[in-house]
């Protein structure tokens, strides 16, 4: 008989989680297009944030009154290349260079119903496109220290430009753990959606984890847009472990990294109204160590496009 698991107690969410997110397509043999995206970030333990946390929960619509709140603050860069980094001059059917320097501020807010367990998180990120994201001496110094021919045509990246975006999540896990072996199912759809001048769009989908342990955490964290996981994730006695797949649909308004600079002109592609994402992976928890590995499968994201891009992702979540 399967069990509906029951929320893990307040007691074991013992300190903050901080995360080292590694994204790139390296790990999928290519280089091109989107093909790496770095963020470290900070997950506070249960109701241990501050007041104007509390007051940005409050003031977000879908967050629930008495849920359980977490503070998230986060550093991330991500870089954008188009498919040949060969050519100096500018690729006229290609997506831009660009790269994209932010910081964020998030509210993580969980609650339970009859069904399972929702978790909300609301985040707002603000940073530079352009020159001033240092892209261009990321991605060339990095080729340059691991022997790789570097990208020639970064003097046609997109120019400096603000970035602000405001993005909500909200999850349903649905929960079942065999009694006997503690082997466990879940089910966990999404909604959600951006604004602001770096990305407009609504997405919605689903995963589904098999393992155990499933009710310490919503699946491993993503740089966004993505399928949406949890920065955090409470400790296990001994070893826990999934697989887990899930599918996410995005309708894209506005994509800056295709689209070109808002507010000056810029290099820009015709960017496809719908994206889809597959992913599938693996992830270990050692006592208050996560580490978790993702594929992801990206359908075409601009008109011209000869194919969907590969690229895998690689996190390390550490409870203190």
């Amino acid at each position: 008989m399967l069990l509906l698991a029951v929320t893990t107690a307040q007691s074991a969410d013992m300190g903050g989680t901080y995360t080292l997110l590694v994204e790139n397509d390296v790990f999928t043999g290519s280089d091109q297009h989107y093909t790496n995206g770095l963020r470290l970030s900070y997950l506070s333990r249960q109701d241990d944030v501050p007041d104007y946390i509390r007051k940005f929960a409050a003031a977000m619509p879908f967050v629930e009154l008495g849920a359980r709140l977490r503070a998230g603050y986060a550093l991330g860069h991500n870089i954008y290349t188009p498919n040949n980094i060969k050519a100096a001059e500018l690729v006229e059917d290609e997506r831009p260079y660009a790269g994209y320097l932010y910081a964020g501020m998030a509210v993580v807010a969980e609650s339970d119903s009859r069904a399972g367990n929702i978790l909300d998180t609301w985040e707002l990120d603000i940073g530079i496109v352009g020159p001033s994201a240092l892209g261009k001496e990321v991605q060339n110094s990095f080729h340059h220290m691991i022997g790789v021919r570097q990208a020639e045509g970064w003097r046609n990246q997109l120019e400096d430009e603000i970035a602000v975006s405001l993005t909500h999540e909200r999850k349903w896990r649905h929960l079942w753990r065999h009694p006997n072996s503690g082997l466990g199912v879940d089910l966990t759809p999404h909604v959600g959606g951006s604004v602001g001048n770096l990305a407009t769009y609504l997405n919605l989908g689903a995963t589904v984890r098999i393992g155990e342990g499933l009710a310490r955490d919503y699946g491993p964290p993503r740089i966004r847009p993505s399928l949406p996981g949890s920065g955090f994730f409470l400790p296990y006695d001994g070893i826990g472990w999934y697989l887990y797949a899930g599918v996410d649909g995005r309708a894209v308004a506005h994509n800056i990294f295709l689209d070109g600079n808002t507010f000056t002109d810029s290099h820009g592609v015709d960017s496809k109204a719908w994206v889809g994402d597959v992913q599938m992976g693996v992830v270990l928890t050692f006592d208050r160590v996560r580490i978790a590995y993702t594929h992801i499968c990206r359908t075409r994201e601009f008109e011209g496009q000869e194919s969907g891009d590969n690229f895998g992702a690689v996190s390390i979540s550490a409870r203190f």
